[in-house]
């Protein structure tokens, strides 16, 4: 058993509460109106393109739920049926620590933490709303990494990586913005698992007109998340349910729950079946904050489709995803299991932290690598040395 004060954590999913600044200080002066902040009764809304969103409840995150408040609702289910606000319980307001990276450093040595990957929470919302504008999802996205460099930077003191986000409608354009985070320090970039929209309709980003996006990514040796994010599914849904909404992320509805995973094994297939990890065999991309059930039956499914028709492949898929693609599961799934399936040193260690879905302390989740029993390089590997190793830098800070 080890001993969880000694184990280095790099934690593969943080995040931060963005301001209301975020999206408009660095936006250009003719798309000002795109994204707005709206007084609705006694709520404020974020409006995108003069549609309110509902994405997430509260866009201006001064009033969240506490880190953590749903681990239960995780560990155990939820048998007496409680709404979402009952689980949430009280809200808490908003700490500098989500705010900036000065005070989030204090929380990570309070709680243990050494280094850990930065996403964004609202910005995920951006790209989806954007879809028929590529020009404009570009140029949006880029005041947003301008917003985001100049709060948190994108490598801060060693220890802080925040992941720019890079859309993909005009390859030339991310490409450029590519280069102009890694020339900021971007050791990470974070790219939505969707199909990637355009003027002529969408397509997959693993086709060979991004080629000389992906070769960019691997000349940088860029490490590529895919987290968890508005990917559009709520347009398949609402054919199934009979009514148009966007996606939110708090709703509890059967058939949106059971389809929540499905970006990430579409992605995954994406990458698998139009070979561009076969073409780019150094490629590095992990599936962030997805969940890991859907990847046994993936493998399962790419297995069947290879054996019925290689000449379809560049590579056997299998072979290709044990090779390029990580994991950065639920921290309610089996671990081991996972890493039986992908390899040990695929899976990362995420708490999500301060989502209230997440760990409320992450260097609790050694005691749960414990109880299975794991050697002590395992669980080392998974709460952060192989992340550390992906990204060519040290777990620990000493």
């Amino acid at each position: 058993m080890v001993d969880s004060a000694s184990v280095p954590i790099f934690d593969g999913d943080n995040h931060m509460y963005e301001t209301r600044e975020a999206f408009v200080k660095f936006l250009p002066d003719r798309y000002k109106s795109a994204i707005q902040y709206v007084d609705i009764g006694r709520r404020t809304k974020i409006m995108v393109r003069n549609t309110v969103s509902d994405y997430i409840p509260n866009p201006t995150f001064d009033v969240v739920a506490r880190p953590g408040a749903e681990e239960d609702f995780y560990r155990n289910g939820n048998p007496e049926g409680k709404s979402r606000r009952e689980i949430f319980g009280e809200p808490i307001r908003a700490i500098p620590a989500f705010r900036a990276p000065g005070p989030r450093l204090e929380a990570m040595n309070e709680y243990g933490v050494d280094r850990t990957l930065m996403f964004p929470t609202l910005a995920s919302l951006l790209e989806e709303r954007m879809r028929d504008d590529p020009e404009m999802t570009h140029t949006v996205i880029h005041a947003f990494n301008e917003w985001m460099y100049e709060t948190w930077q994108f490598n801060y003191e060693d220890r802080i990586f925040s992941t720019p986000v890079i859309t993909l409608p005009i390859v030339d354009r991310a490409i450029e913005e590519l280069e102009w985070a890694v020339a900021r320090g971007a050791k990470a970039i974070l790219i939505r698992p969707a199909p990637v929209p355009g003027y002529r309709g969408s397509r997959s980003f693993a086709l060979p007109e991004f080629d000389p996006f992906w070769a960019k990514v691997v000349e940088h040796d860029v490490f590529v998340a895919m987290h968890g994010s508005d990917s559009g599914y709520a347009r398949f849904s609402a054919e199934w349910q009979g009514e148009q909404s966007e996606m939110r992320p708090f709703q509890m509805e059967a058939l949106p729950m059971l389809w929540a995973l499905r970006p990430a094994a579409d992605a995954v297939a994406a990458l698998a079946c139009h070979g561009v990890l076969h073409r780019f065999p150094q490629l590095k991309v992990a599936i962030v904050e997805l969940g890991g059930r859907w990847l046994e039956p993936l493998l399962n499914d790419l297995a069947y489709v290879y054996k019925k028709m290689p000449q379809g492949f560049a590579e056997n898929p299998v072979d290709a995803l044990r090779r390029n693609l990580y994991i950065c599961p639920f921290w309610e799934e089996n671990y081991d299991y996972l890493g039986g399936l992908i390899g040990k040193d695929h899976v990362l260690f995420g708490s999500d932290w301060p989502h209230p879905e997440g760990l409320a302390k992450p260097r609790s989740y050694i005691d749960d690598l414990n109880a299975l029993g794991l050697p002590d390089e395992e669980i080392a590997g998974y709460m952060g040395g192989n992340l550390a190793k992906l990204m060519n830098i040290g777990a620990s800070i000493s």
